[in-house]
């Protein structure tokens, strides 16, 4: 008889998150791509979509639970599992049926995800109420939770802090979007976002104010070897208060460029043109541009700290926030070519194909 597993969609009906969209689908088409003998995958989602099925080749089904994905949130929250039943439960975030099962007789399990600790550490990425849900539903997890998957070892250490999961935690890194690659028109795409020839790039996304001005005062660093600054991911209506830092930071308005979120092809033009990415920050949280950066082989300059030291390892630069503005200037300059090269290297350790193979392995083991 064979096994299936069930992966949690909604991001895939409603998305909330446009990084975790990606993830949930590229994590589902790899798992769909390589199950191990007598397995095969099917989704569960909430209602407003009956065609899932037909945009992953090789899916089982998709079962809808009866619910749009505000009010299935909000059930199981309260630990209200509804037509879910049981099997092998999979889900890329916390977004699960978090309930009491039978794994030692039925073989029932369920494994969440959890990519960020910016509910109990960071308010300015989140909404109270996302908040106040994530850490509910974790609560939930270590009660119920045969295993939680997170993506480094740096968020590994502070769930240790927080509940008794014990052995249950699992470190499972994600990737770059799979179809992250620079595309054809990217010179016209350029044009249309009025980027500079030259520049250091510094991505922002989720990016506390303080975190914002050490990047700002590090890319500085570019400026003074004749590069411009392009920041992506600001909110909406923040340009006025980044220019501020900026100046502050020593680089002239003429000289910076802020952008606001950007589709993936966009991010992957401009990225691809960059001559450096300078990333600051203590967030522990799955650091999502950071790992494009590294698969289009952009030297990467970041402030040391646990989860930049897992992350890029020997693939760019980590330096303290008082050196950073020196090391990109060496970034764009004399160390150019070898940090191309190494960030490269290192982008290359990150895959969906490889998740997916350790998703299927924990279900194994459990």
């Amino acid at each position: 008889m064979g096994v299936t597993l069930r992966f949690v969609a909604d991001q895939l009906v409603a998305p909330t998150d446009t990084d975790l969209q990606q993830a949930s689908g590229d994590l589902l088409h790899a798992l769909i791509a390589a199950p191990p003998r007598g397995c095969d995958v099917a989704a569960i989602v909430p209602s407003g979509d009956e065609h899932l099925a037909s945009s992953f080749s090789g899916l089982r089904e998709a079962q809808s639970v009866g619910l749009a994905r505000r009010e299935l949130a909000a059930a199981w929250q309260m630990g209200i599992a509804g037509t879910v039943g049981g099997g092998l439960i999979h889900s890329p975030s916390l977004m699960a049926p978090l309930v009491r099962h039978d794994r030692a007789n039925r073989g029932d399990q369920t494994v969440v995800t959890l990519w960020t600790y910016d509910a109990w550490e960071s308010k300015s990425s989140m909404s109270k109420t996302q908040r106040m849900w994530t850490r509910a539903m974790l609560k939930r997890a270590a009660k119920h939770a045969d295993a939680i998957v997170v993506p480094t070892f740096a968020l590994a250490e502070k769930l240790h802090d927080l509940h008794h999961f014990g052995e249950r935690i699992r470190v499972i890194a994600g990737a770059a979007p799979s179809h992250f690659v620079v595309p054809s028109d990217g010179a016209a795409r350029l044009r249309d976002l009025q980027i500079p020839a030259a520049f250091a790039v510094v991505p922002i996304d989720g990016a506390s104010r303080d975190d914002v001005e050490t990047a700002l005062v590090g890319a500085s660093g570019a400026v003074t070897s004749d590069r411009d600054v392009v920041v992506l991911g600001a909110a909406e209506g923040t340009e006025p208060q980044i220019a501020d830092m900026a100046a502050a930071a020593g680089i002239p308005e003429r000289h910076v460029h802020v952008r606001g979120a950007l589709d993936a092809a966009d991010r992957a033009a401009v990225m691809s043109q960059a001559d450096v990415a300078v990333f600051a920050g203590s967030r522990v949280a799955w650091p999502w541009r950071l790992v494009e950066a590294l698969r289009l082989g952009l030297p990467v300059v970041a402030t040391d700290s646990n989860l930049h030291r897992e992350v890029v390892s020997d693939g760019g630069l980590l330096v303290a926030a008082a050196d950073l503005k020196d090391a990109v200037r060496r970034a764009v300059d004399e160390e150019a070519e070898r940090l191309r090269v190494m960030s490269s290297d290192r982008g290359r350790a990150y895959s969906w194909q490889s998740a997916a193979e350790q998703v299927w392995q924990l279900h194994a083991e459990l």
